[in-house]
């Protein structure tokens, strides 16, 4: 099994890769397709389940023309989490358009549940706080919308899942419907100590348990690829599946509690393992990071909604061509000039979670030029960051030692040192941005018994070198910025 590769799958909100991986954790191949995302009312995110299906049979498909496409042993999937579909069991064609994680169109329901006093429960069996980002109540408000809904729910006639669910269902010809503990973790109807959906939850949210995916471990053989699914040979086993977060979390490396990982993607995820399941005190969520032959791992994550995306809204705005054309602008004065830019342009996520704020220029004054809104956009993708890990050292208990990188924002080495500097920790960056693809990867050979070597070739360090004086202020004008929007 030497020449043995897995064809990972990385389905993004704003891009769709699969890459060819050998044991190594070397790129044979990748291929790419980009996201579209609708916004057809303030607050509110969705695409098409069916372009989602599509990207990743293009993606696929191209890879399965490569010389070594005979080598492929397994697919793994890693996919955008909390992202739902709902589907008809029987044809297999979406119900409703795929809402993402982004949403905030059930923001008033959950604001309901919290007011009639369930948050704490649901908080309890989930580690996860009310919120629209989670699935739960996103799930129900679709079903809301379709005839008889609930009632063919109920008997198994309309499928719901998680991105995971979805390309493993097209990539079985509607044989299968599973999902794995970290995707089941973040639907918020799933009880992370008893692993197992739950009763009440389900009823809370109105979701009948019928319509939901069996829950395995993280490299279980899912099942196998069907005829004419893709371009890929019938038969070959999708053996590993995993939120991206969390394959990002592996795909670094992570086996032992004390580091954080960060991937900066259209949002934001910080994560770190924890000895044990864990309920955050300080605006984060505990959660499932993997779980391999049985055995469950447990983290603590914060979740930012707009990060990355800062740099292409600001971008749009000041009629930019792209986010690395902002960073060349950015870079050009020594400062924002007094400027915050608080990018909570969907609410803002943790540690604060605030779903009626939205995003605010602070500090505007005459000698305000692009630049200047430039380089505060930026640097609000690292205040938003330090902001989550302040809150994760507040949480564990003691001090993090530094922080592992990866996305696509990550590839800039001007935020990323400022980002360095403003946690005044070091920040690692491997070699490769698509480590979510590397980490779902790297679960399908170990669910095949066959371990992945990875090397820490092509790793980067950015040491913190900004004084403590300027860090502060920098912090105080954040702080400062944030407590007059939610005030």
């Amino acid at each position: 099994m030497d020449n043995a590769l897995v064809l990972a799958i990385d389905q993004g909100t704003t891009n769709t890769k699969a890459l060819l991986v050998d044991r190594s954790g070397a790129v044979i191949a990748s291929a790419s397709r980009p996201m579209t995302v609708d916004y057809p009312q303030p607050g509110w995110a969705e695409q098409s389940a069916e372009a989602i299906w599509a990207a990743v049979r293009a993606v696929v498909d191209e890879l399965a023309t490569h010389s070594r496409s005979g080598d492929v042993v397994a697919v793994a999937v890693s996919n955008q989490r909390e992202s739902i579909v709902v589907w008809d069991a029987a044809t297999g064609k979406p119900l409703a358009p795929c809402i993402i994680w982004q949403c905030r169109r059930t923001a008033s329901a959950c604001e309901a549940l919290i007011a009639a006093g369930h948050g704490d429960f649901v908080e309890a069996r989930t580690g996860l706080g009310v919120n629209p980002l989670f699935p739960a109540s996103k799930i129900g408000w679709i079903l809301d919308r379709i005839p008889d809904g609930r009632a063919r729910a109920a008997t198994g006639a309309i499928r719901a899942g998680t991105i995971d669910s979805w390309l493993l269902w097209n990539f079985t010809g509607g044989a299968v419907h599973a999902t794995d503990h970290s995707n089941a973790s973040r639907t918020q109807l799933f009880d992370t100590e008893t692993l197992a959906w739950s009763d009440e939850l389900c009823e809370l949210f109105g979701v009948p348990k019928a319509m939901l995916a069996d829950v395995k471990s993280s490299d279980s053989r899912f099942s196998e690829t069907s005829a004419h699914a893709t371009n890929l040979p019938a038969g070959i086993p999708v053996h590993g599946m995993m939120g991206d977060s969390h394959a990002a979390l592996f795909g670094h490396g992570v086996r032992e509690p004390g580091t954080v990982k960060a991937t900066y993607g259209t949002g934001t995820s910080l994560m770190s393992l924890v000895p044990k399941r864990v309920r955050s005190r300080h605006g984060l969520s505990g959660t499932i990071a993997w779980s391999l032959g049985g055995r469950v791992w447990h983290a603590l994550e914060g979740n930012i909604s707009v990060s990355g995306q800062t740099a292409a809204f600001m971008s749009s705005l000041l009629g930019l061509k792209d986010a690395g054309a902002l960073a060349d602008l950015a870079m050009t004065v020594p400062s924002s000039n007094g400027v915050t830019f608080i990018p909570a342009l969907v609410g803002l996520g943790a540690p604060y979670w605030r779903n009626d704020v939205r995003g605010e220029i602070y500090g505007l004054a005459l000698g305000t030029k692009p630049a200047h809104l430039a380089r505060a956009a930026i640097e609000a993708v690292a205040f938003q960051v330090a902001d989550v890990f302040t809150a994760m050292e507040a949480d564990i208990g003691a001090p993090l030692s530094g922080l592992s990188v990866d996305g696509g924002a990550s590839r800039n080495d001007f935020l990323m040192q400022f980002q360095a500097d403003i946690l005044d920790r070091p920040l690692r960056r491997g070699k490769f941005p698509e480590v979510s693809a590397l980490g779902a990867a790297s679960v399908a050979f170990h669910g095949l018994g066959l371990a992945m070597m990875g090397n820490d070739e092509g790793q980067m360090l950015f040491t913190p070198a900004m004084p403590e004086d300027v860090r502060e202020a920098h912090l105080a004008g954040w702080r400062k910025a944030v407590g007059h929007l939610l005030a």
